[in-house]
């Protein structure tokens, strides 16, 4: 029975307002290598752990019916990562097996259930991507895009936070099918991105545009079709006054909210009414049984070089707290991972 020391990185206490790295901390304990008698868990060695900003939602003392579990006070974060199987109870995963899904932020991880675990069969890529593309992120582009818009060729998409995990996945896969895709962006780095890398048609910094209204009717002078929404407050607003009659909302996050006390409202809503459009939130986990046919879809394309994907790595776990505050203040530039293990 092997010990081991772990590292992990441990919330300090409920947060409220904008998360801070001293919310976190990084500490040392000892592991022993043991799933209990009967267990049908597994002992993992997580490899590479994802930033991702609905993880802001948990580190608040949720008081509310949520989609969400709160982390709790003292104890490890936990999140979508990857990582190798050391032991095993389940008979579909055997020692040496790839997964990704839901593991501790640490080390080495003792998950009692492999419910929420995904067997990884497809290794000619970067493992890293199964904490974006062809994880949570990419499924949850999938979704929102495909079952709940149905994009048709020459409609007019809008992203929003269009650089991040999701968001520049959302904009290519848009292309795919013929449509013509904007993005708003937080740095000219970000913009460039999106138009020169990913494709889009046009981008813009919505940190210099003073009248977010005006913006979208210059780059959709026709109106919107789709607005994938990631932000919420004043960019929801505009979008709303600029849809097309039967635009599609998927409402993914609305990372504008997140750090506020009191949210802002949506003064707008009448255009649903006038536009006969319809929005609609979703939550990515109850459309992970349509994970095989995203695959056959996306794996193809990005070995064709029709889809590229952009990580921000950070390297070690103690990297952790800084990296995933870092979403929240536009520091990162595409995907947010934490390296915890190479081997």
């Amino acid at each position: 029975m092997a010990e081991v020391s772990n590292k992990q990185v441990v919330l300090r206490d409920y947060v409220s307002g904008f998360p801070k790295e001293s919310d976190m901390y990084v500490s040392s304990s000892t592991l022993k290598l043991k799933l209990p008698e009967g267990s049908k868990g597994v002992v993992v060695k997580n490899l590479y752990l994802s930033c991702d900003p609905y993880m802001r939602n948990r580190m608040s003392k949720l008081d509310y019916e949520s989609y969400v579990d709160s982390f709790k006070s003292g104890s490890p974060i936990t999140g979508y990562g990857v990582a190798k199987v050391l032991e095993s109870g389940d008979p579909n995963l055997k020692e040496g097996d790839l997964v990704w899904g839901m593991t501790g932020w640490e080390e080495y991880s003792i998950l009692n259930s492999t419910q929420a675990l995904f067997k990884i069969h497809h290794t000619d890529v970067p493992l890293s991507y199964y904490t974006g593309i062809l994880g949570m992120p990419g499924m949850t582009a999938y979704a929102g895009l495909y079952e709940l818009c149905s994009p048709n060729k020459g409609e007019y998409v809008y992203v929003s936070a269009a650089s991040g995990a999701v968001g520049q996945l959302v904009g290519q896969f848009a292309k795919l099918l013929g449509c013509y895709v904007v993005g708003s962006a937080g740095s000219k780095e970000k913009v460039d991105l999106l138009k020169n890398k990913f494709g889009f048609d046009e981008a813009f910094n919505y940190k210099e545009e003073p009248d977010l209204n005006a913006a979208l009717k210059r780059y959709f002078p026709e109106g919107i079709d789709i607005y994938f929404e990631n932000v919420g407050g004043k960019m929801l607003d505009a979008v709303l006054l600029n849809l097309r009659v039967h635009a599609r909302i998927a409402v993914c996050g609305m990372i504008s909210q997140y750090n506020l006390e009191q949210p802002e409202g949506v003064h707008n809503l009448m255009q649903l009414i006038t536009k006969r459009a319809v929005m609609k939130g979703f939550v990515v986990g109850e459309y992970y049984h349509l994970y095989p046919k995203f695959l056959e879809l996306v794996l193809p394309s990005i070995k064709q070089g029709q889809i590229v994907y952009v990580e921000d790595v950070a390297q070690g776990l103690e990297s952790g707290p800084a990296a995933l505050v870092g979403l929240f203040k536009g520091r990162n530039v595409g995907k947010q991972v934490v390296v915890v293990s190479r081997d």
